[in-house]
């Protein structure tokens, strides 16, 4: 494998008329990388310093997926303005939200990222006026769960980051005002991975977060709402006696580290915040499938695999650990047939091939699947109440469900305190 000494965030070009922002990173000032976002979108009113610094967010931020290929020890910063707590941010992001990516190379999980401190003082706060929230829609039930919840409490407008022909008959279905966002990350990805340099998993919904505090800034929107749910905190597995999360820029440590930095930036100007948190997967996929899924359910998905190029709506590929999981959890909730009719009429707990799959989110053998699952618990839980429809299940699977376990117990969360009263009033 090739090696590099520094890492370089080169610059960043923000174009009002094409409406597109262009990232641009290097090897050495060797081996180049632009990464390009379109914000397909009408603007409002915006501040010019404050937009300069949330793109200073996303442009360190998104450096992560070129940043891996080949991980000097060095970063260098050009341009943007890095104070120590921002450094820190950003240091601790990469090396926790690479954890995935160290397991699979088989690399030192303490491998240590260092961002430098560019001004010794700090940064002074920019105050953004903006109102309502804006909500990240993914395809799947979590958001749609935040959508149909928020809607009735305060003006939504749900964004997208790609996708839009598949996404598109669900943002229609929604019917509420949308913000269309491109991303076009560098083909040389794909050269120097076929070539020596290391990839893997990097933390996707960070980038995501720094794309939505743009895209509010445009907008004028003060929220960005997320649909994480409590089971992201949930370590995937150990490695070197580090955990390693999957999900980690999911997690609620990163909300509350994300939370802090956009304070110190912005205030309560712009906040960030999972609506979904204090909530279990199960029960999430209970009131989904109580008020919900009717609604959507022939055009939404939760598969990973659910964006095929050669189709122009969602699928479900029903051999995926994601697939599995999410039959599982609405299997309690959800008439068989109407539930099968969304793999085309195949039954996932009964199809054998995914009897290992199983055997992983239930904590049997092996580490949980590497995908955005449920805690072993729940999935426990969910399987014990799916006996009930399949008695032939039982003997197939077994296990222990923790005694006195409550998958409708309220866990902690990182709302603002009005946002609380909403969810208290709607969900509780």
């Amino acid at each position: 494998m090739k090696t590099y000494r520094q890492f370089i965030f080169q610059d960043y070009k923000f174009n009002s008329g094409t409406k597109t922002l262009d990232l641009h990173y290097s090897m050495d000032d060797m081996l180049h990388f632009r990464e390009t976002y379109t914000f397909d979108f009408d603007f409002g009113t915006y501040n010019e310093q404050l937009l300069d610094r949330a793109i200073q967010s996303l442009f360190f931020m998104a450096g992560v997926s070129y940043y891996k290929t080949y991980i000097p020890l060095e970063i260098v910063v050009r341009r943007g303005d890095l104070d120590a707590d921002s450094a820190a941010f950003f240091s601790k992001t990469y090396q926790r939200g690479l954890g995935e990516f160290w397991y699979v190379n088989q690399l030192d999980p303490n491998t240590p990222v260092q961002f430098p401190v560019t001004m010794t003082h700090e940064l002074p706060h920019t105050l953004h006026s903006g109102k309502g929230a804006l909500v990240g829609l993914g395809g799947g039930k979590d958001s749609l769960l935040t959508i149909e919840t928020l809607r009735s409490a305060t003006a939504v407008t749900t964004w997208t980051l790609g996708h839009k022909k598949q996404l598109e008959p669900l943002t229609e279905r929604i019917g509420l005002p949308h913000l269309q966002i491109n991303r076009e990350w560098d083909r040389k990805l794909l050269e120097v991975n076929n070539e020596d340099a290391l990839n893997g998993h990097v933390p996707i919904s960070a980038i995501f977060a720094c794309v939505g505090v743009v895209a509010a800034v445009l907008s004028g929107k003060q929220d960005i709402v997320v649909s994480n749910e409590q089971a992201a905190n949930e370590p995937t597995l150990q490695y070197r006696g580090v955990d390693i999360n999957h999900q980690y820029s999911k997690s609620q440590e990163f909300e509350i580290d994300f939370q802090n930095y956009l304070h110190r930036n912005y205030k309560d100007s712009i906040r960030y915040y999972s609506f979904l948190r204090p909530l279990s997967e199960l029960y999430i996929a209970e009131l989904f499938a109580g008020s919900v899924f009717s609604k959507y359910k022939d055009v939404f998905s939760s598969c990973n695999k659910a964006f095929v190029h050669t189709s122009e709506r969602l699928t479900w590929c029903g051999k995926c650990p994601k697939c599995a999981f999410v039959f599982l959890i609405l299997t309690p909730f959800i008439e068989q047939k109407e539930l099968e009719a969304l793999w085309s009429g195949k039954n996932l707990l009964l199809d054998p091939d995914l009897e290992a799959t199983y055997e992983q989110l239930l904590g049997i053998a092996g580490d949980k699947p590497l995908e955005c699952i449920g805690e072993i618990k729940e999935s426990r839980m969910a399987m014990h109440m799916a006996f009930e429809k399949y008695p032939q299940l039982i003997g197939t699977y077994e296990f222990e469900v923790p005694p006195h376990y409550d998958f409708r117990q309220l866990m902690a969360d990182e709302m603002p305190e009005d946002v609380k009263h909403i969810f208290r009033r709607l969900i509780v």
